[in-house]
Protein backbone atom coordinates (compact mmCIF):
# COMPACT_ATOMS: atom_id res chain seq x y z
CA UNK A 1 0.00 0.00 0.00
CA UNK A 2 1.33 3.31 -1.23
CA UNK A 3 1.13 6.28 1.98
CA UNK A 4 1.94 9.64 1.58
CA UNK A 5 4.55 10.71 3.29
CA UNK A 6 4.42 13.09 6.14
CA UNK A 7 7.24 14.14 6.72
CA UNK A 8 9.07 14.36 10.42
CA UNK A 9 9.68 18.28 11.85
CA UNK A 10 6.58 19.54 10.75
CA UNK A 11 3.46 19.52 12.39
CA UNK A 12 0.50 16.43 12.10
CA UNK A 13 -2.88 16.04 14.31
CA UNK A 14 -5.19 13.58 15.58
CA UNK A 15 -9.06 14.03 16.51
CA UNK A 16 -11.13 12.60 19.81
CA UNK A 17 -13.47 14.75 19.41
CA UNK A 18 -15.50 17.78 17.79
CA UNK A 19 -17.70 19.61 20.11
CA UNK A 20 -19.85 22.21 21.00
CA UNK A 21 -20.00 22.94 24.74
CA UNK A 22 -22.99 24.83 26.23
CA UNK A 23 -21.92 27.77 28.29
CA UNK A 24 -24.01 30.96 29.47
CA UNK A 25 -24.03 34.43 28.06
CA UNK A 26 -24.06 33.61 25.23
CA UNK A 27 -24.49 30.18 24.82
CA UNK A 28 -22.13 29.20 22.36
CA UNK A 29 -23.42 25.41 21.48
CA UNK A 30 -24.11 21.61 22.38
CA UNK A 31 -21.11 19.03 22.52
CA UNK A 32 -20.88 15.99 20.56
CA UNK A 33 -18.07 13.26 20.49
CA UNK A 34 -16.41 12.47 16.93
CA UNK A 35 -13.69 10.17 17.80
CA UNK A 36 -11.39 8.85 20.87
CA UNK A 37 -7.70 8.90 21.06
CA UNK A 38 -7.64 5.23 19.87
CA UNK A 39 -9.56 6.06 16.45
CA UNK A 40 -7.29 8.68 15.42
CA UNK A 41 -5.23 6.22 13.37
CA UNK A 42 -8.28 4.93 11.52
CA UNK A 43 -8.65 8.76 10.65
CA UNK A 44 -5.22 9.22 9.53
CA UNK A 45 -5.17 5.92 7.56
CA UNK A 46 -8.54 7.46 5.64
CA UNK A 47 -6.77 9.92 4.05
CA UNK A 48 -2.85 9.18 3.98
CA UNK A 49 -3.61 5.60 2.25
CA UNK A 50 -2.77 4.72 -0.85
CA UNK A 51 -0.66 7.89 -1.55
CA UNK A 52 -3.46 9.61 -0.46
CA UNK A 53 -5.85 9.10 -2.82
CA UNK A 54 -8.91 9.95 -0.84
CA UNK A 55 -7.52 13.47 -0.33
CA UNK A 56 -7.26 14.22 -4.19
CA UNK A 57 -10.91 12.39 -4.33
CA UNK A 58 -12.82 15.44 -2.01
CA UNK A 59 -15.32 17.76 -3.15
CA UNK A 60 -16.05 20.92 -2.17
CA UNK A 61 -19.06 21.47 0.46
CA UNK A 62 -21.42 23.37 -1.45
CA UNK A 63 -23.21 25.56 0.81
CA UNK A 64 -21.36 28.98 0.37
CA UNK A 65 -22.49 28.62 -3.65
CA UNK A 66 -26.17 27.22 -3.52
CA UNK A 67 -27.70 30.52 -3.16
CA UNK A 68 -26.28 33.77 -4.00
CA UNK A 69 -26.33 36.64 -1.38
CA UNK A 70 -27.40 40.33 -2.18
CA UNK A 71 -25.92 43.75 -1.13
CA UNK A 72 -29.16 45.63 0.69
CA UNK A 73 -29.21 48.89 1.44
CA UNK A 74 -30.41 48.93 5.49
CA UNK A 75 -29.17 47.31 8.27
CA UNK A 76 -26.00 45.59 8.58
CA UNK A 77 -23.39 44.50 11.04
CA UNK A 78 -22.42 46.24 14.00
CA UNK A 79 -19.81 46.03 17.03
CA UNK A 80 -21.41 45.06 20.11
CA UNK A 81 -18.56 47.08 22.31
CA UNK A 82 -15.02 47.71 21.88
CA UNK A 83 -12.09 46.76 18.93
CA UNK A 84 -10.11 43.87 20.36
CA UNK A 85 -7.08 42.30 19.10
CA UNK A 86 -5.47 39.40 19.89
CA UNK A 87 -1.78 39.05 18.68
CA UNK A 88 -0.47 36.44 16.38
CA UNK A 89 1.83 33.95 17.17
CA UNK A 90 5.47 35.34 17.66
CA UNK A 91 4.23 39.04 16.80
CA UNK A 92 7.31 40.78 17.70
CA UNK A 93 6.46 43.83 15.09
CA UNK A 94 3.37 45.55 13.78
CA UNK A 95 2.23 43.39 10.70
CA UNK A 96 1.84 46.28 7.77
CA UNK A 97 0.91 45.76 3.95
CA UNK A 98 3.81 47.76 2.23
CA UNK A 99 5.00 44.93 0.80
CA UNK A 100 4.66 44.93 -3.20
CA UNK A 101 4.83 40.45 -3.27
CA UNK A 102 1.97 38.57 -1.44
CA UNK A 103 3.81 35.77 0.15
CA UNK A 104 1.10 32.90 1.38
CA UNK A 105 0.56 32.30 5.11
CA UNK A 106 1.63 28.84 6.13
CA UNK A 107 -1.17 29.02 8.56
CA UNK A 108 -3.74 28.56 5.73
CA UNK A 109 -4.87 25.23 4.74
CA UNK A 110 -7.56 22.92 3.58
CA UNK A 111 -9.72 21.26 5.64
CA UNK A 112 -11.02 17.03 4.50
CA UNK A 113 -14.14 15.72 6.54
CA UNK A 114 -16.59 13.06 5.76
CA UNK A 115 -20.20 12.89 5.34
CA UNK A 116 -21.52 9.55 5.60
CA UNK A 117 -19.71 8.38 2.44
CA UNK A 118 -18.61 11.69 0.96
CA UNK A 119 -15.37 12.82 0.66
CA UNK A 120 -15.25 17.30 1.60
CA UNK A 121 -12.68 19.81 1.84
CA UNK A 122 -13.05 23.46 3.31
CA UNK A 123 -10.19 25.67 4.16
CA UNK A 124 -8.77 27.06 7.32
CA UNK A 125 -6.29 28.81 9.60
CA UNK A 126 -3.98 28.43 12.60
CA UNK A 127 -4.69 30.85 15.26
CA UNK A 128 -3.43 32.04 18.23
CA UNK A 129 -4.06 30.10 21.19
CA UNK A 130 -2.64 29.06 24.38
CA UNK A 131 -0.99 25.87 23.78
CA UNK A 132 -1.16 26.83 19.43
CA UNK A 133 -3.76 24.14 18.85
CA UNK A 134 -6.32 25.67 17.50
CA UNK A 135 -8.08 26.17 13.75
CA UNK A 136 -10.71 28.78 12.60
CA UNK A 137 -12.63 27.82 9.86
CA UNK A 138 -16.49 28.07 9.10
CA UNK A 139 -19.02 26.52 10.89
CA UNK A 140 -20.43 24.48 8.20
CA UNK A 141 -17.31 23.15 7.52
CA UNK A 142 -17.31 21.19 11.28
CA UNK A 143 -21.08 20.71 12.06
CA UNK A 144 -23.58 18.68 9.79
CA UNK A 145 -26.13 21.28 8.64
CA UNK A 146 -27.08 19.22 6.07
CA UNK A 147 -28.68 16.26 8.71
CA UNK A 148 -28.56 18.33 11.12
CA UNK A 149 -26.57 15.42 13.46
CA UNK A 150 -23.85 17.63 14.85
CA UNK A 151 -19.97 17.60 13.70
CA UNK A 152 -18.92 15.74 10.52
CA UNK A 153 -16.21 12.62 10.40
CA UNK A 154 -12.93 12.09 9.92
CA UNK A 155 -11.83 15.86 10.52
CA UNK A 156 -8.19 16.90 9.52
CA UNK A 157 -6.49 20.04 8.88
CA UNK A 158 -3.53 20.43 5.75
CA UNK A 159 -1.50 23.41 6.83
CA UNK A 160 0.27 24.62 3.13
CA UNK A 161 -1.32 21.68 1.58
CA UNK A 162 0.34 22.07 -2.21
CA UNK A 163 -0.56 19.76 -5.28
CA UNK A 164 -1.43 16.88 -2.90
CA UNK A 165 1.83 17.55 -0.74
CA UNK A 166 1.55 17.88 3.60
CA UNK A 167 4.87 20.44 4.36
CA UNK A 168 3.50 20.56 7.60
CA UNK A 169 1.84 17.69 8.30
CA UNK A 170 -2.07 16.60 8.99
CA UNK A 171 -4.01 17.59 11.81
CA UNK A 172 -6.93 15.33 12.94
CA UNK A 173 -9.57 18.02 14.77
CA UNK A 174 -10.17 17.07 18.64
CA UNK A 175 -12.74 19.36 19.34
CA UNK A 176 -15.35 22.14 17.39
CA UNK A 177 -16.72 25.27 19.07
CA UNK A 178 -19.43 26.88 17.65
CA UNK A 179 -21.91 29.62 18.49
CA UNK A 180 -25.34 28.25 19.81
CA UNK A 181 -27.26 29.63 16.93
CA UNK A 182 -25.44 28.52 14.66
CA UNK A 183 -25.72 24.59 15.75
CA UNK A 184 -29.13 24.86 17.10
CA UNK A 185 -31.23 27.67 14.37
CA UNK A 186 -28.27 26.98 11.79
CA UNK A 187 -27.55 30.95 12.00
CA UNK A 188 -25.63 31.57 9.25
CA UNK A 189 -24.34 35.12 10.19
CA UNK A 190 -22.43 33.11 13.20
CA UNK A 191 -21.05 30.79 10.29
CA UNK A 192 -17.71 30.27 12.22
CA UNK A 193 -15.96 27.57 14.22
CA UNK A 194 -12.86 27.08 15.94
CA UNK A 195 -11.33 23.49 16.07
CA UNK A 196 -8.72 22.50 18.88
CA UNK A 197 -5.92 20.00 18.09
CA UNK A 198 -3.39 16.91 19.19
CA UNK A 199 0.16 16.84 18.81
CA UNK A 200 1.36 16.56 14.95
CA UNK A 201 1.48 13.20 14.04
CA UNK A 202 3.44 11.90 11.14
CA UNK A 203 4.29 8.54 9.70
CA UNK A 204 7.79 7.49 9.58
CA UNK A 205 9.62 4.80 9.42
CA UNK A 206 6.85 2.18 9.65
CA UNK A 207 5.34 4.23 13.03
CA UNK A 208 3.45 7.04 13.99
CA UNK A 209 5.50 10.06 15.44
CA UNK A 210 4.74 13.15 17.09
CA UNK A 211 5.64 16.70 15.50
CA UNK A 212 4.97 18.94 18.25
CA UNK A 213 2.07 21.35 18.08
CA UNK A 214 0.45 23.48 15.51
CA UNK A 215 1.66 26.74 16.16
CA UNK A 216 4.94 25.91 16.83
CA UNK A 217 5.51 24.77 13.02
CA UNK A 218 3.05 27.16 11.27
CA UNK A 219 2.63 30.45 13.61
CA UNK A 220 -0.96 31.67 14.08
CA UNK A 221 -2.95 34.58 13.32
CA UNK A 222 -4.11 37.34 15.52
CA UNK A 223 -7.79 37.60 16.46
CA UNK A 224 -9.66 40.76 15.85
CA UNK A 225 -13.07 41.64 16.52
CA UNK A 226 -15.65 44.67 16.64
CA UNK A 227 -13.84 45.72 14.18
CA UNK A 228 -14.57 49.31 12.11
CA UNK A 229 -16.24 47.67 8.72
CA UNK A 230 -14.67 48.53 5.38
CA UNK A 231 -10.76 48.18 6.31
CA UNK A 232 -8.71 46.48 3.75
CA UNK A 233 -8.42 42.59 3.66
CA UNK A 234 -6.54 39.71 2.07
CA UNK A 235 -8.58 36.50 1.51
CA UNK A 236 -7.20 33.27 0.93
CA UNK A 237 -8.35 29.47 0.29
CA UNK A 238 -8.22 26.70 -1.64
CA UNK A 239 -11.47 26.83 -4.51
CA UNK A 240 -12.13 23.37 -5.63
CA UNK A 241 -15.48 23.98 -7.44
CA UNK A 242 -16.42 25.32 -11.20
CA UNK A 243 -17.36 28.45 -11.99
CA UNK A 244 -21.41 28.22 -12.58
CA UNK A 245 -20.57 27.93 -16.09
CA UNK A 246 -19.12 24.49 -15.76
CA UNK A 247 -15.12 25.97 -16.13
CA UNK A 248 -12.77 24.68 -13.51
CA UNK A 249 -10.51 27.19 -13.67
CA UNK A 250 -9.51 26.05 -9.83
CA UNK A 251 -8.21 22.46 -8.70
CA UNK A 252 -7.89 22.84 -5.22
CA UNK A 253 -4.39 22.17 -5.51
CA UNK A 254 -3.14 25.38 -4.33
CA UNK A 255 -3.75 28.53 -2.39
CA UNK A 256 -5.41 31.36 -4.15
CA UNK A 257 -5.58 34.58 -2.82
CA UNK A 258 -8.34 37.64 -3.07
CA UNK A 259 -7.82 41.45 -1.89
CA UNK A 260 -10.15 44.54 -1.66
CA UNK A 261 -12.52 46.46 1.00
CA UNK A 262 -15.53 44.66 1.65
CA UNK A 263 -19.47 45.87 1.47
CA UNK A 264 -22.10 45.54 3.64
CA UNK A 265 -24.42 44.42 4.62
CA UNK A 266 -24.90 41.35 2.34
CA UNK A 267 -27.80 39.41 3.14
CA UNK A 268 -29.46 35.83 2.04
CA UNK A 269 -32.53 35.60 4.60
CA UNK A 270 -33.17 31.87 2.76
CA UNK A 271 -30.07 30.38 4.72
CA UNK A 272 -30.35 33.40 7.72
CA UNK A 273 -27.68 35.29 6.79
CA UNK A 274 -28.47 39.29 7.15
CA UNK A 275 -25.22 41.15 8.29
CA UNK A 276 -22.88 39.37 6.29
CA UNK A 277 -19.87 41.15 4.47
CA UNK A 278 -19.12 40.68 1.27
CA UNK A 279 -15.82 40.86 -0.77
CA UNK A 280 -15.08 40.71 -5.15
CA UNK A 281 -13.52 37.87 -5.22
CA UNK A 282 -13.57 34.73 -8.08
CA UNK A 283 -12.78 32.05 -5.14
CA UNK A 284 -15.43 29.04 -6.12
CA UNK A 285 -16.59 26.21 -3.56
CA UNK A 286 -13.99 24.78 -1.49
CA UNK A 287 -12.85 28.30 -0.49
CA UNK A 288 -15.23 28.47 2.68
CA UNK A 289 -13.78 28.66 5.93
CA UNK A 290 -10.40 30.37 4.26
CA UNK A 291 -9.20 33.44 6.71
CA UNK A 292 -9.91 36.77 6.40
CA UNK A 293 -6.80 39.05 7.55
CA UNK A 294 -6.52 42.11 8.01
CA UNK A 295 -2.95 44.30 8.41
CA UNK A 296 -2.05 41.46 6.79
CA UNK A 297 1.97 41.34 6.31
CA UNK A 298 2.94 39.86 3.53
CA UNK A 299 6.80 39.53 4.82
CA UNK A 300 6.08 38.36 8.14
CA UNK A 301 2.92 36.35 6.49
CA UNK A 302 1.12 37.14 9.64
CA UNK A 303 -2.06 39.15 10.51
CA UNK A 304 -4.88 39.37 11.98
CA UNK A 305 -8.12 37.08 11.53
CA UNK A 306 -11.44 39.28 11.22
CA UNK A 307 -14.12 37.00 9.46
CA UNK A 308 -13.79 33.29 7.62
CA UNK A 309 -15.46 32.64 3.75
CA UNK A 310 -19.22 31.50 4.25
CA UNK A 311 -20.78 31.77 1.13
CA UNK A 312 -20.86 33.45 -2.53
CA UNK A 313 -21.91 32.80 -5.82
CA UNK A 314 -22.47 34.95 -9.04
CA UNK A 315 -24.56 38.25 -8.60
CA UNK A 316 -24.20 39.62 -11.98
CA UNK A 317 -25.97 36.41 -13.97
CA UNK A 318 -22.89 35.61 -15.80
CA UNK A 319 -22.56 32.39 -14.68
CA UNK A 320 -18.76 33.25 -13.19
CA UNK A 321 -18.35 33.15 -8.92
CA UNK A 322 -17.58 37.03 -8.48
CA UNK A 323 -18.70 37.15 -4.79
CA UNK A 324 -17.62 35.82 -0.98
CA UNK A 325 -18.77 36.74 2.13
CA UNK A 326 -18.07 36.34 6.16
CA UNK A 327 -19.93 36.57 9.36
CA UNK A 328 -18.95 40.06 11.17
CA UNK A 329 -16.50 39.20 13.83
CA UNK A 330 -17.86 40.74 17.17
CA UNK A 331 -17.98 40.07 21.21
CA UNK A 332 -19.83 36.98 20.58
CA UNK A 333 -17.38 35.56 17.85
CA UNK A 334 -15.01 36.22 20.75
CA UNK A 335 -16.60 34.66 23.54
CA UNK A 336 -16.67 31.40 21.81
CA UNK A 337 -12.74 32.01 20.41
CA UNK A 338 -12.00 32.72 24.04
CA UNK A 339 -13.49 29.42 25.21
CA UNK A 340 -11.33 27.17 22.65
CA UNK A 341 -8.52 29.31 22.88
CA UNK A 342 -7.11 28.33 26.41
CA UNK A 343 -7.63 24.72 26.19
CA UNK A 344 -4.93 21.93 25.95
CA UNK A 345 -4.78 18.78 23.48
CA UNK A 346 -1.56 17.54 24.07
CA UNK A 347 -0.07 14.52 22.58
CA UNK A 348 -1.46 10.75 21.93
CA UNK A 349 1.49 9.08 20.41
CA UNK A 350 2.72 6.21 22.52
CA UNK A 351 6.72 5.31 22.96
CA UNK A 352 6.20 2.23 21.00
CA UNK A 353 4.76 4.39 18.12
CA UNK A 354 1.10 3.92 18.46
CA UNK A 355 -1.69 6.10 19.40
CA UNK A 356 -3.82 6.29 22.35
CA UNK A 357 -4.14 9.23 25.00
CA UNK A 358 -0.23 9.50 27.13
CA UNK A 359 -0.62 12.24 29.22
CA UNK A 360 -3.75 14.01 30.92
CA UNK A 361 -3.54 17.44 31.93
Amino acid sequence: MKRILLPVGVAGLVAASLAVPANAAPKLGTSAKLATPAAAADTLEFWTADGGKNLKAAAPYGLEHARVPKHVSTGGPAADGKPGVVPAIGDEAKPTTTTKNVNLPKSAGRVFFTLGDSLYSCSASSIQSAYKNLVATAGHCAYDLESNASVVGHWVFIPGYYQGKTPWGVYVGKTAYTHYDFSVYEDIDRDFAFVTVYNGITWSEGKWKDVGRLGDNVGGLGFAYNQKVGQNVFVFGYPTAAHPDGDYTYTGSTMKWCYGKPVYPVAEKSVKAEEHLALRCSLTGGASGGPWIIKYSSTARKGYLNGVSSLGGDTDGNNRSDLITSPYFDGETYAVYKTAAPLWSGSIVKKDGTLGLTEVK
